[in-house]
């Protein structure tokens, strides 16, 4: 039993070892037609980069910016929870608010984040306000259609049920909708995580002073390009940690709802 054990866990690493094998590779060669200019080329490799990136780890200098960025993330996706689901019901249980705001709602979900950031400047200033707002703003898009299509998708008979038994609206909601709806809403988060990392970085560009977007920022005008390699680095291993738990954390609620 112990071999094909050893042989699954071999299959199941060896695959994604030998993609970022590749990816190292491709990294190295890109880095190498990048520029003529060979402390350049040196800058953006993956050693410089690693060495760079393991470096700034050790000294401290980039955990202030992560748990930042991190707290931007989290306030943002709590806002868009906050919204998204309440927003999301609506839609799933009343066909004439559907009606009404579908058509809005799928314009607005259209419009980049990105380019509120002047209307976000001017209305709330230059500092934390305008990037939770550019990141909760795009957020809140697949939690609340998530959450509307987890209504859409419930068994009508547990509502018929729930009307027969003289339920009101908000017990029907709480005991029935929601309990039904979790796998979507954690579904939408999920979504909602990796829309908002993806913004987070051109948002934190805007007049703050920390973070990974600022601290990418200021490595490409301070000309530390492996420190600017580092940063984007830092961006990916992030995502990647979050989407993972975010899997995690969806499989064993569900599970256990189930």
């Amino acid at each position: 039993m112990a071999a094909p054990a050893i042989r699954a866990w071999g299959a199941r690493l060896g695959w994604p070892l030998l993609g970022f094998a590749v990816a190292l590779a491709l990294w190295a060669l890109g880095a190498r037609q990048l520029s003529d200019v060979e402390a350049i080329r040196t800058a953006f490799s993956p050693q410089a980069g690693l060495a760079a990136w393991a470096r700034l780890l050790h000294g401290g200098s980039l955990w202030p910016h992560m748990a930042i960025s991190l707290q931007r993330v989290a306030l943002a996706l709590g806002l868009a929870l906050a919204l998204g689901v309440p927003l999301g019901l609506w839609l799933g249980l009343s066909p004439r608010f559907a009606r009404a705001t579908g058509a809005v709602f799928q314009f607005l979900r259209m419009v980049s984040p990105l380019s509120w950031m002047p209307l976000a400047v001017m209305a709330l200033g230059v500092g934390e306000a305008p990037v939770v707002f550019l990141l909760a703003f795009a957020a809140v898009w697949p939690v609340m259609l998530n959450t509307a299509a987890g209504v859409a998708a419930l068994d009508a008979a547990w509502l018929r049920l729930a009307a027969s038994l003289c339920a009101t609206r908000w017990e029907t909601v709480r005991g029935v909708v929601l309990p039904g709806i979790v796998a979507h809403v954690l579904t939408g988060f999920r979504l909602a995580l990796g829309i908002v990392w993806i913004v987070l970085v051109p948002a934190e560009m805007l007049g703050v002073s920390a973070g990974l977007g600022y601290f990418i920022l200021d490595t490409r005008d301070r000309l530390a390009y492996d420190e600017l390699t580092a940063g984007i680095l830092t961006v990916g291993v992030l995502g990647f940690a979050l989407d993972a738990l975010a899997r995690l954390l969806s499989r064993r609620w569900t599970h256990a709802g189930g």
